[in-house]
This record gives structure tokens, C-alpha cells and sequence, in this order.
């Protein structure tokens, strides 16, 4: 008898070995149905099948025939003809658009896509060629452009808290000009490492950072409508430029000094026992010397850029939050959840429905001026009240959770002094709670 070659799929070779338990009464028919998720009465026809012509019954009728729904070659041939004309930088979806609209020829996107990719019209998205982020060379001076980024890590591993390193790079130099530790990227603590950079090596032309919001703000009508951050602000005052790049490789050369640095300086602080903020930012002038007598370079240009700074560029007044507010015509302002009355007097009543800046300073001291002018004032009123789901801006939030706590250690003053034995009576009922969940 000549031997037959028979083609199976996978399923068809599943189903193959469950036929034959059948025949050999190894499972029931309900049983296989189970196995192969199939109605009993498609195991039945399947078995018929299986049992009048062996495992050839079970391959399936369609092999080998030409689809109902196969659109003719002709057509297809067409359609990319029209595609290469009119359309041939379109993407699939639009090209399927278009073919529909002004040709009046229906195909699923899809199925444009299948085609296109066929005759080399669309490169799938995988297949495509990365984006190449070449390198750029470094700035000539030194000092003409300072990349600066915060980096979150471990930087105490399981000693200490996780927190945030500032970091400061010459672009020209590859040198570490100024590192912080603080809690997180905020407002303030730019504020304070940007000081300690400039009252050590002057202005800088430009800083180059990433996209944060203590850089950069797409809001327009904050701060007076110019749509410029708090530390925007700053540096404009110091005639200071801040450029933000449009991705993360564009600054690579601080973000392969985080890299860098979340190497080295972990490992140098682990051998040190340093394990808080405190005692990282008094060993950080140690590393950072010891990082640029190992990995600073020699600038293409002699030239040191930086500025010196001004007589008038007071830092206190300028790195501080600055908001305007217009007087009422009671001399009254409100900021940060507080009423301000300034004194009356014949000149200060002049500048009512007239704008006035508030200088909100890092150590909470509050200044009230008009043309740089201090104006006297008192504390009119504290609005206290902290609604559940409030909105509170990041430089207020300590002084918010410190009065929240006060609340709280107030509520639970009171309901001590109405019920001696609450808290006697709270432990007892988590107890019972506890015996009846092990129950």
C-alpha cells in the first residue's frame, strides 16, 4: 500500500490524539469535549469523521482553496498603483481614507497596511530604524552653559531615606560646580543650590535643565499672566538665561554624571557611614573635588564666562517667592490663607486698587512692597480652616501638615478629657475583633 503524506496544524494533531483515546475507550466523548472547549455534538461529527477516513478526516476542508473573501489580484494591483501616484508618503489609515473618498474604493486599513508593507510603500514601526541622538559638542567656555538636574535614588541604600541629589555640570569642563541633597526638586531648593553657585562662581550665560515645572510652564496667566516660573523669574533678575531641552539625551552630559554618581558616590558614602542629608552635604565638597581632578576636562577656550554679580542683585530679595496682589480699598491683602492690613496713613492710602508684590522668604518672613518699597503692616486675619481634598501648593505644605497635627493633637485632647477610658475601651474592642476574625 503507497504511504500518504498528510499536512496537520498543531490543533489538528491535538485533536488527532484525542480521537484515538476515544477509539480506545480510554476517555468519553464528554470528556474530550472538555479537553479540546468543543460542544459534545462537534466531538460527534469530529469522531464520525475521525473513525470513516482517520486522521485525513480531521484536516481541514479549506486547506489548499482559494478564500471567499480574497479581493482579486487585479484590484489590489490597482489600488497600489493609486497609492504609489497619489499617496505614496500617506500613511495606511489615511491612504484607506483617501482611497474611499476620492476613488471610492472600500478597504480595511489593515488590509492597505498588509499591502503596503508588501511593496515597500510602509515600514512597520518595529522594523524601523531607532533614532540617532548624535553628539553634540561641548560649549567652548567655561561657565557658558551649566546643565543642572535632580536625581531621586537610594543614595543611602537601606541606611537612610530616599532623596534627591541637585546636581550642577559645566557643559564646556565636565565638572561638578555645585551638588545638594534635599528632599525633593522644588522651587526652594533650587532656589538655595543656585545661590550657593553663584555666591561661589559668579553668573553663568545660561542654565540648561530638563522640563520640570520649576523651570518651565505651559499654563499661561500664572504669576501675573506671563506664564514664567518663580525661577524663571529669579534668573531673569540676575540677567541669567534657562534653556529647557526637549528630551533627556539632549543634556546627556549631566545625566551621565547622575549615572555616575549614583556609582560612585554611593559606594564612597557607604564605606564612610554617611546615612542622612545632613552628613551627605558635608562630605559632598570632598567628592565633588576629588570628581574633577579625576574626570574634569580641559575647556576648548581659556575664557572663563561667568559674571560677577551686581551690587544691586540682592540674592535675599531675588530668591525669595515673589506673588502680586492688588491693595483693597481698606488696605487689606490676602496670600497664602492670610489677610495682611497695611497701616493706614496719607501715602499708603494713595495705592489702593494699586498692585502690590508679596515677598514670601524661604525662613517664612513676609514683606509687603510697592516700587521696592517696604509697607508697614499686621496680621489681620488667618483663615485656617483645612478642607478634606484641599489643594495646597508645594511651598505650603509644611506649614498645612504642622497645622493639621494641631488639629488632630487638639481633637484627641478633647475626646480624652470627655472619655477617660476611650482609649482603654478602643484596645479591648480591637482585641475581640481579633479573636472573632482567628474564629
Amino acid at each position: 500500500m503507497k504511504e500518504q503524506l498528510i499536512t496537520m496544524s498543531h490543533l489538528e494533531l491535538n485533536r488527532q490524539s484525542i480521537m484515538a483515546k476515544i477509539q480506545e475507550r480510554r476517555i468519553t466523548q464528554t470528556k474530550a469535549a472538555e479537553i479540546l472547549n468543543m460542544s459534545l455534538r462537534q466531538v460527534q461529527r469530529l469522531y464520525a469523521r475521525y473513525k470513516a477516513e482517520g486522521p485525513q478526516g480531521l484536516v481541514s476542508r479549506k486547506r489548499g482553496k482559494t478564500p471567499n473573501n480574497l479581493i482579486p489580484n487585479g484590484i489590489k494591483q490597482h489600488a497600489i498603483a493609486i497609492i504609489k501616484e497619489k499617496y505614496p508618503d500617506f500613511g495606511p489609515t489615511f491612504a484607506a481614507e483617501k482611497l474611499f473618498e476620492v476613488h471610492h474604493l472600500y478597504f480595511a486599513k489593515e488590509t492597505i497596511r498588509k499591502w503596503m508593507i508588501e511593496a515597500e510603500l510602509w515600514i512597520p514601526r518595529e522594523k524601523r530604524l531607532k533614532r540617532a541622538y548624535q553628539p553634540r559638542y561641548r560649549r567652548e567656555c567655561y561657565g557658558e552653559l551649566i546643565q543642572i538636574d535632580g536625581s531621586l535614588h537610594d543614595w543611602f541604600e537601606d541606611r537612610g531615606p530616599k532623596c534627591t541629589l541637585l546636581v550642577y555640570i559645566d557643559d564646556a569642563t565636565g565638572q561638578l560646580m555645585e551638588c545638594q541633597f534635599v528632599q525633593s526638586e522644588s522651587t526652594f531648593t533650587y532656589f538655595n543650590s543656585t545661590r550657593r553657585y553663584l555666591e561661589q562662581h559668579g553668573k553663568p550665560v545660561a542654565f540648561y535643565s530638563d522640563k520640570h515645572s520649576t523651570f518651565r510652564t505651559n499654563k499661561k496667566g500664572e504669576l501675573g499672566g506671563d506664564g514664567v516660573t518663580q525661577f524663571g523669574r529669579a534668573l531673569h533678575q540676575l540677567n541669567i538665561d534657562i534653556i529647557c531641552a526637549n528630551s533627556a539625551q539632549a543634556k546627556g552630559r549631566v545625566e551621565r554624571a547622575n549615572r555616575t554618581l549614583q556609582d560612585r558616590l554611593v559606594k564612597e558614602m557607604r564605606l564612610r557611614g554617611i546615612s542622612s542629608i545632613e552628613e551627605g552635604n558635608e562630605y559632598l565638597p570632598e567628592f565633588i573635588t576629588a570628581f574633577n581632578v579625576k574626570f574634569k576636562k580641559e575647556p576648548l577656550n581659556d575664557k572663563d564666562l561667568h559674571r560677577l554679580l551686581m551690587k544691586h542683585e540682592d540674592l535675599n530679595e531675588i530668591f525669595c517667592w515673589q506673588e502680586k496682589r492688588t491693595l483693597s480699598n481698606s488696605l487689606t491683602v490676602q496670600y497664602d490663607k492670610v489677610v495682611y492690613l497695611i497701616k493706614d496713613s496719607v501715602e499708603t492710602r494713595k495705592l489702593a486698587r494699586k498692585k502690590v508684590t508679596v515677598f514670601d522668604y524661604h525662613d517664612g518672613t513676609i514683606k509687603i512692597k510697592h516700587n521696592n518699597t517696604a509697607l508697614p503692616y499686621s496680621v489681620f486675619d488667618k483663615i485656617h480652616k483645612v478642607n478634606q481634598g484641599s489643594i495646597v501648593d508645594n511651598k505650603r505644605l509644611g506649614r498645612v501638615l504642622g497645622f493639621i497635627k494641631e488639629q488632630q493633637n487638639e481633637k484627641d485632647e478633647k475626646r480624652s478629657a470627655k472619655c477617660p477610658s476611650r482609649q482603654h475601651l478602643g484596645q479591648e474592642s480591637t482585641s475581640v475583633i481579633r479573636k472573632r476574625v482567628n474564629k
